[in-house]
């Protein structure tokens, strides 16, 4: 289990506090890890990990930059996006067993 960017990373806010900062937010910061990010991933896949499927938690913008640079790499056969926790708890908290279920099929039901 890992992150696409391993990186924690900041910016400065309008009221010039330090937040959280995700790396597909701004082009600029994408094109600037792309290389580290690749190799980060190829470095983790030659650790002799299954290549198979990738559960991707965050079935959004870190799902599509993560589809393409796979399209590119071939890193993983398959891609499964997952809504991440965060969302499903702080937007869909009405919907978590659904969420629930979903992972659960997507971890116990897919066949190389």
């Amino acid at each position: 289990m890992n992150f696409v960017c391993p990186l924690g990373i900041v910016r400065t806010n309008s009221k010039g506090k330090e937040v959280n900062c995700n790396y597909y937010e701004n082009k600029k910061l994408i094109e600037a890890l792309y290389h580290f990010i690749t190799s980060t991933i190829r470095s983790q896949i030659d650790f002799g990990i299954d290549t198979s499927v990738c559960y991707c938690i965050g079935s959004g913008e870190n799902f599509s930059f993560l589809s393409k640079i796979n399209n590119e790499h071939k890193f993983f056969k398959t891609i499964i996006p997952l809504e991440h926790p965060r969302f499903i708890m702080q937007y869909n908290l009405k919907s978590k067993e659904m969420y629930i279920e979903k992972y659960i099929n997507a971890l116990c039901n897919y066949n190389n």
